[in-house]
């Protein structure tokens, strides 16, 4: 057998005939049908930020502002689990089979939400649903890296990593319909709005049906006409016809079923430890501000400022506008100016504006509608720089485990960062003091600007680089 080894390596242009392809409605699909997942979980995020006044006011749940907290952590470990298994999958048995699973998980779990008995039902219930979109992640963002070509790459994964704030804004509109006790019962109003979510995934599962097999994982497993054959009919389906004498890069592979664990650990540990520093430290930043913020969002507004639970989504809307309007709007930089420069200046900014927005709510100088217009500034460039996080660990890892390394960073990074925020924070506002909350505000912003530091020493300047040029992968032969 090991005398046949050199027969096994392949050599292939996909890669680069990926990258030439121009803008087409295939790449616009692969966003709808993918990107969605970031709706999917701005939808579930709101929901469960929305509605936690009602939770509160339950006559069968009656949680307390630690168990809403406890709720939101429980979401986040799941999908930190999730995260972890599918994304090992994903590696394994391929893109595609993985973001079908993961949906249905996701899709019954949602559905199960509404069906909660008492604390521990709702929490197994959003643990899983946690498990469905942390697989999501992992699937979504390596076919994505993937399937668009290298010139946009920053900016469509920004922007679909930003349309999280789409489903903020869904999920906003919907809570301010089924928690109005004028319409609908709000005993009944928060179940139903866990269906919007199931409902949407619906769409999607059928949307997802019409994509293919991501090129790149094929190769990496051997599968060179199956990956050529889907690249022709994508170059057909957009109109685009090779120049006469076209001369690509060719990338020299040779493939194998499964990567070891080992040569991963290696990988991230020793090869690329640098990368995975950066990787780290902005999943880590990015998680905890924005979890325990948004998670606990309308608690400040209901407790510190008396705004009625049912209002509630009143006030993520334009929220969510600034979240979402930041990636779309910076979202080019990352491609022109660059990774590194665009990544330190967000996280930067988000930290220092973090830190002047939680001052003024410590010296109680803003109404409920300030501190709202004051939030949508801040994650105007925080959503660009969370969504660059993900940029960074889904393009600078070898494709052969691409989608586990994205697992991994989501998995430490938003354990660190995003169970621990949402329930401290909890804790904080429980307290009923302004200055304790100021001062999670205050960790939350020196994490960021740590961030900041790091990626402007350390991040790679990946910016229309082919991913086999940021990465070369781990079955390369020269």
């Amino acid at each position: 057998m090991r005398n046949a080894q050199p027969a096994a390596i392949i050599e292939t242009d996909v890669p680069a005939r990926l990258d030439r392809l121009p803008w087409s409605r295939f790449h616009t699909m692969v966003v709808a049908a993918l990107g969605i997942t970031w709706i999917l979980d701005g939808l579930e995020v709101t929901l469960a930020g929305a509605v936690s006044g009602a939770l509160k006011e339950s006559p069968v749940l009656r949680f307390t502002n630690t168990e809403v907290g406890l709720a939101g952590a429980a979401y986040i470990a799941g999908a930190v689990l999730g995260a972890v298994v599918f994304g090992w999958l994903t590696d394994r048995l391929g893109r595609k089979k993985l973001f079908t699973i993961t949906l249905l998980v996701y899709l019954a779990a949602a559905a199960a939400t509404a069906f909660s008995w008492n604390l521990w039902s709702f929490l197994i219930f959003r643990f899983l649903t946690g498990m469905g979109i942390g697989g999501e992640y992992t699937a979504i963002n390596s076919t994505i890296q993937e399937l668009i070509p290298a010139r946009m790459r920053g900016w469509t994964d920004l922007v679909i990593n930003g349309s999280f704030w789409v489903g903020a804004a869904i999920g906003a509109v919907g809570a301010i319909v089924l928690l109005d006790p004028a319409h609908i019962d709000p005993e009944h109003g928060w179940r139903l709005a866990f269906f919007i979510g199931a409902a949407l995934g619906l769409v999607i599962l059928l949307l997802r049906q019409f994509l293919p097999e991501s090129p790149r994982w094929l190769i990496s497993h051997g599968r060179p006409e199956e990956a050529a054959a889907i690249v022709a009919e994508i170059e057909r389906r957009a109109g685009f016809t090779p120049p006469a004498g076209e001369r690509l890069a060719m990338t020299r592979l040779r493939p194998r079923a499964a990567t070891p664990l080992g040569e991963v650990a290696r990988a991230l540990f020793v090869v690329h430890r640098g990368r995975a520093l950066v990787g780290l430290t902005l999943m880590v930043a990015q998680a905890f501000f924005y979890n325990a913020i948004f998670f606990t969002y309308a608690l400040i507004l209901t407790d510190f400022y008396n705004v009625p639970s049912a209002s509630i989504g009143w006030f993520i809307l334009p929220f969510a506008a600034g979240n979402f309007l930041g990636p779309l709007l910076l979202g080019r930089l990352f491609d022109t100016v660059g990774r590194r420069s665009m990544i330190a200046a967000t996280y930067a900014l988000s930290g220092v504006l973090l830190t002047g927005t939680g001052y003024l709510f410590w010296r109680d100088l803003l109404t409920a509608g300030q501190l709202t217009a004051c939030w949508s500034v801040v994650f105007f460039f925080a959503s660009a720089a969370a969504s660059s996080a993900y940029l960074t660990v889904s393009e600078t890892f070898p494709v052969e485990m691409r989608a586990l390394a994205i697992a991994l960073f989501y998995a430490v990074g938003t354990g660190a960062g995003g169970v621990a925020g949402p329930w401290i924070f909890g804790a904080l506002i429980d307290t009923g003091s302004r200055a304790s909350v100021f001062g999670g505000y205050l960790f939350g912003a020196l994490l960021m600007l740590i961030a900041a530091f790091v990626a402007a020493r350390f991040a790679v300047r990946a910016e229309r680089q082919p991913l086999e040029a940021v990465a070369r992968p781990l079955t390369a032969v020269d």
